[in-house]
């Protein structure tokens, strides 16, 4: 973010994180208030040593950091509203033929567990399957490593394989409130469940056939876009790079104005200098962006596989038709270079 978007983003928040002055003392100016969120989101820092850098009490800055983020939300939250006409999602869709050869996606889907201090009362709600405290972020990604949807909040004790079956995304794809087309798809990994509308990768069993090989090269070609988008977040906010200390409700607002600053960001300057994921054709091998260099980051973690089983024949089916499709009609010289 460079100065004339930070003096943007200032203008769109100051109203309702700048508080009036009172006899007893001066309110802290909104300039200062927006300085030390975008630093906290940035770095990471800890509220004590963000008081000594803004001579600002770190009391101070655990009261108004929520409204900060809460701002930043609001102002932004058109830049990560879900689709809500039939020719919007169409545009996805489009966008997902022409960069990564996937037919009728309007997305790719996964879910990290964003790894927070132990909340104080909760017993093991958030307490995860890696040993850690966790609130769960579930977001589905455009062609383009825009959020579309973003679902927060699960707690990270909840069954990996339950989070999306208790999602709101997955509630309004099934009760028909998105005007989504007719037979278009969402890919996701193994932790997710093969649906007529949900994609999966075939199991990686010892011995798979040519064609499971190619649709599941595909797939994972569509899908890493979402790996992208968690990673360039987590490169440009750093504060996801290691457990955060703020409480739950804190940590689910500071979330919330990530997402949208990932997107507005990613909207508005097209001179980032966190680079993307580039495929070399030819070789099939991936070209690494600049956000791989952050390695190591133990504030995300992964959702963990769930077997495939009970799933209904309506599903497989859709899945059967991709990987026929992708070595018929779709084929690309390419894809027969699974080796990643």
């Amino acid at each position: 973010m460079n100065e004339e978007m930070f003096d943007t983003l200032l203008n769109k928040v100051s109203k309702q994180i700048q508080k009036e002055d009172t006899v007893m003392r001066n309110a802290l100016p909104a300039n200062l208030k927006l300085q030390v969120a975008c630093r906290f989101l940035a770095t990471g820092d800890s509220l004590a040593f963000l008081q000594y850098l803004y001579k600002v009490p770190k009391c101070s800055i655990s009261k108004f950091l929520p409204d900060v983020f809460d701002a930043i939300y609001e102002a932004l939250q058109d830049y990560i509203t879900v689709p809500q006409k039939e020719s919007e999602w169409q545009d996805i869709i489009n966008e997902f033929e022409l960069k990564w050869n996937f037919p009728s996606c309007i997305g790719a889907i996964d879910g990290k567990h964003v790894v927070i201090q132990c909340p104080s009362n909760t017993g093991s709600q958030y307490y995860n399957y890696k040993g850690t405290f966790s609130i769960v972020l579930l977001a589905l990604v455009d062609g383009n490593y825009n959020f579309t949807c973003i679902d927060i909040g699960s707690y990270g004790s909840q069954s990996d394989g339950g989070i999306f079956a208790k999602s709101n995304l997955m509630k309004a794809i099934e009760t028909k409130q998105l005007k989504i087309p007719e037979n278009s798809v969402i890919v996701g990994d193994d932790a997710f469940p093969l649906k007529s509308y949900l994609m999966k990768p075939y199991p990686r069993i010892f011995q798979q056939t040519d064609r499971e090989k190619i649709y599941n090269y595909r797939h994972c070609r569509a899908r890493c876009i979402v790996e992208n988008a968690f990673g360039i977040m987590a490169s440009r906010f750093r504060v996801f790079r290691k457990s955060i200390l703020l409480a739950p409700q804190t940590t689910m607002q500071l979330i919330k104005a990530s997402c949208a600053l990932h997107n507005w960001i990613r909207k508005s300057n097209s001179t980032s200098s966190i680079s993307v994921d580039i495929e070399d054709y030819e070789s099939g091998y991936i070209i690494p962006g600049t956000w791989r260099n952050d390695v190591g980051s133990e504030g995300i973690v992964p959702l963990r596989a769930t077997q495939e089983r009970h799933f209904i024949h309506e599903a497989r089916q859709k899945r059967e038709e991709l990987a026929d499709y992708f070595i018929g009609e779709g084929a690309v010289n390419w894809q027969h270079n699974t080796k990643h």
